[in-house]
Parts: structure tokens; C-alpha cells; sequence
């Protein structure tokens, strides 16, 4: 059985060292959770991560269920944001999906799935799962993701502690691939080697919409939730179940 993605030293690299995608999207999603907040209602975060947009949600005074499919990002959501109403496992497309009032999700975690069935099959989950005059907001990474970066096949960071230096590359044209290897220091000095391969499934995000009103949910496609400029080839989707 595949380990969960994100495991405790990629997790730890990604908290310390990426938080600028939450930063980034959290202005544009709190404007469009205005609405919900005005009423007290709970928000559903999927691929929460270490709880970093979590953190804003619940600054802002949303009641949110965080959830993630690993652990070890839980285990750090929980160091973060010890205040959310509650922070567990939710692995989609197949675990049950609380109703919710709002539904968000950023870091594209639904292209984590192992194909595109399985990403629509949870999208459908998502749609089913938010009530009458709840706001849905994710990101998701279209076949422009892979196509962009064909040119792209290396890269790395480094922070005090920490490093991380990764492989990429796009077998197929629905299919991105990254091969990192993280290197973290521990209390004695030395430093500790830990290696993890990511596969995303990229998909026309264009169709999404469609699928969407299928289930009830009317939604649109963009290139950000708010004034933020996101990587190329990372759609928006924002969609509304009516009242």
C-alpha cells in the first residue's frame, strides 16, 4: 500500500518553507466566505496541510473542519491551529464528506489522486456535501500546469534547517511528476535524508463547471480567487449552490 504523500520531513520542509501560497490566497478566499461568515456557518478544508490557510480562516472566525489525507501534515495543523473546531483524516474520493456551509481547498490536493476519475468522483463528493447558498473555492492544476513547465526540470530551496531539492518532469500530457529529497538538520548537528516522488493528475479544468451543475453547484473557472497572481497552468474554481 503507497504511504500517504507528505510525510513527516517533506511535511516539515513544506510548513517552514511554502507558506507564501496561503498567504497569497487567503485575502481573495476570506472576501468570498464573507457571506458564510455572516451567519456562523462551519467551512469544510480539504488538503489543509499543516494549517496554514487554516490559520487565516479561523483568525477571521470561521468555525472550520481541517482535514488532510496525511498525518503528518494533521500532526502540524494541530501545532498551528489548535483553536480549529477540528482538524482530521478525510481521504477522498471515497471517505464520507461532512454537509458544509462552505468548502475550500488550495495546494491543489485533488490532483493527488491517482486519476481523473477518481478527481471527478470527488468533486461530485465536494458539490454533494455543500448546502443551499454554500460557496465552494479550490485550485486545481490544468494540462497548461504540465505544458508550462516542460522546460522546467529541476529545482530547490534552502532555509537554515532545511533543504529540499527535486526532480520534475511530465510523462504524459495529463501527468506531473515531482522526485524531492528533503534534508533536514537534526539536534546533534547532523543533517537527515528523506526522499518522496509525487504524482499529479492534471486535467482540463474547463470541463469542471459542467460537472459541477450536474450536482446542483454553479461555478466558474479563473486564474485567482481574489487580486492575487497564481502560478501558471493553477486555475480557480468558485463555485455557489444556490439557496
Amino acid at each position: 500500500m503507497q504511504q500517504p504523500y507528505y510525510q513527516q520531513d517533506l511535511a516539515l520542509v513544506h510548513h517552514l518553507g511554502y507558506g507564501f501560497h496561503a498567504d497569497l490566497c487567503a485575502p481573495g478566499i476570506l472576501e468570498l466566505l464573507r457571506p458564510v461568515l455572516a451567519r456562523g456557518s462551519e467551512v469544510l478544508e480539504i488538503g489543509c496541510g499543516s494549517g496554514l490557510l487554516t490559520r487565516y480562516l479561523v483568525d477571521a472566525g470561521h468555525r472550520v473542519r481541517a482535514t488532510d489525507a496525511s498525518p503528518a501534515m494533521l500532526d502540524l495543523a494541530r501545532e498551528t491551529v489548535p483553536d480549529a473546531e477540528a482538524i482530521e483524516v478525510l481521504v477522498l474520493p471515497d471517505d464520507p464528506v461532512p454537509p458544509s456551509d462552505a468548502i475550500v481547498g488550495i495546494g491543489h490536493a485533488l490532483n493527488y489522486l491517482h486519476d481523473a476519475e477518481s478527481l471527478d468522483r470527488a468533486l461530485v463528493a465536494l458539490a454533494n456535501a455543500l448546502k443551499p447558498g454554500g460557496v465552494l473555492a479550490l485550485d486545481l492544476c490544468d494540462i497548461e500546469w504540465g505544458t508550462a513547465r516542460l522546460d522546467v526540470t529541476n529545482g530547490g530551496r534552502v532555509g537554515e534547517d532545511w533543504a529540499i531539492v527535486a526532480l520534475f518532469s511530465v510523462p504524459t500530457p495529463d501527468r506531473y511528476v515531482r522526485e524531492m529529497t528533503t534534508f533536514l538538520r537534526n539536534d546533534d548537528g547532523t543533517w537527515r535524508r528523506d526522499d518522496e516522488r509525487h504524482d499529479n493528475v492534471l486535467i482540463d479544468v474547463g470541463r469542471v463547471p459542467a460537472l459541477l451543475a450536474e450536482h446542483g453547484v454553479e461555478a466558474v473557472v479563473g486564474h485567482a480567487f481574489g487580486n492575487e497572481e497564481l502560478p501558471v497552468g493553477l486555475r480557480t474554481v468558485v463555485g455557489r449552490r444556490p439557496e
